[in-house]
Formats: C-alpha cells, structure tokens, sequence
C-alpha cells in the first residue's frame, strides 16, 4: 500500500532527521527508535552512508523510512530503490518537482515564506516542511500564515526540540515536527540504544491534540 504524505505525517507526531556515520548503527537505531513508538525516519543524504543506511533500515519491521536533504534529481529514483516510501527537501524547485513526479516518490518539499508556499500550493503540493522553522518565525509564522492559506498542512523542522514540540504540535496546521533530538551523537557513537528509546518514547507520547 503506497502511503500518501498526509498520512506518512500523521503517522508520527515527531520524525527523527537521521545522519548516520557509521553504517553499523544504521539497524539497531531503527530498531530502538520503533521500540520507543517512533516509526517514521527520515534519513538524510547529508552523509556517504545515507542510501545504505535506508537500504538497511527499511529491513527493520515496523520502519517506514523516508529520505532527507535531497537536493538533485537523481537522488529520488536512486532514494526510491533503497527503499525510501517518502523524500523531503529543504527547497522545491522546478527539477525537483519533475524528479519527484519521474520517481513516484511522494514528497515532502521545504519552504521558509509566503511566496514560497503559494509556489509550492500552485505545483500541487498541500503537504510541506518549513524550514528552518524556528528562524523563519516558528509558531507565530505558522499561525499567520494558516489564515491566508488555510488549506496547507506543516511539518516544521530546523531548531525544535522536546521542549518547544508541544507549541508547534499545537498549531492547527501542523500534522507533525521533524527534529534532531531524538538521536544524539554521543548515545549513536556509544551505541546507546535505550537511551534513544527512552528519547522515542517521550517524543512518542507527544500526540498531536
């Protein structure tokens, strides 16, 4: 069954952004991140151990694993392959938007102004991140932006955390927040896996209201 964005999103009240260095680290993060209630994971592409990383981890039962930070057409088919079942961009532009429609691979795209989101609305997207969100107004940009245009639904990402999640979650127009937090270097370097299911199962018990 292919999953739409919207439901990928609400899904999850909190998607992990995940770097992996170590493609050792790649299953048994997944595995405790599902263990703590978190099973959407974004894997970004800003490592060389990105695509193996979502090869490995779309293995792990319960995982619905996306990629992240694609920022070249040729990353989607190649992302898709791995087994990716959604991609996110920082940005939307015209070869994106052409790569995702080639690909089939459902996409969530970034936006940070107005404008940028009347753009992406006009290619057919309903479904996007901003981002950076905190610096590009966080919950008042969220807020005033839901008047004019009522019929986007947000995923905010950039500079959230446990503590701020709720009052994002809290905006009408956000399904879900993707955050860092979740997977610290020094728990993902000491191979700490219950401490990331500790970090899921807080992040979990974040339902949107």
């Amino acid at each position: 069954m292919t999953m739409t964005v919207l439901d990928i999103m609400r899904s999850a009240s909190v998607i992990p952004v995940i770097a992996i260095d170590d493609p050792a680290h790649a299953v048994p993060l997944a595995k405790a991140l599902v263990a703590g209630g978190i099973r959407v994971l974004e894997v970004t592409l800003r490592t060389a151990h990105g695509l193996q990383a979502i090869r490995d981890m779309a293995q792990v039962e319960g995982a619905i694993v996306g990629v992240g930070t694609l920022t070249q057409p040729d990353e989607f088919a190649a992302a898709r392959d791995a087994g990716a079942v959604f991609g996110v961009s920082p940005g939307l532009t015209p070869m994106l938007i052409e790569a995702a429609k080639k690909s089939g691979l459902p996409l969530l795209p970034g936006v940070m102004t107005p404008s940028e989101v009347m753009a992406a609305r006009e290619a057919g997207f309903r479904q996007l991140k901003l981002f950076p969100a905190v610096p590009a107004g966080g919950v008042g940009m969220l807020n005033a932006i839901g008047g004019p245009l009522p019929d986007v639904t947000f995923c905010p990402t950039g500079g959230i955390s446990i503590d701020t999640a709720p009052a994002f979650l809290a905006c009408k127009n956000v399904a879900c927040v993707g955050g860092s937090w979740l997977t610290p270097k020094d728990a993902l370097t000491s191979g700490d896996w219950d401490r990331i299911t500790e970090l899921a199962k807080a992040a979990a018990a974040l339902r949107k209201q």
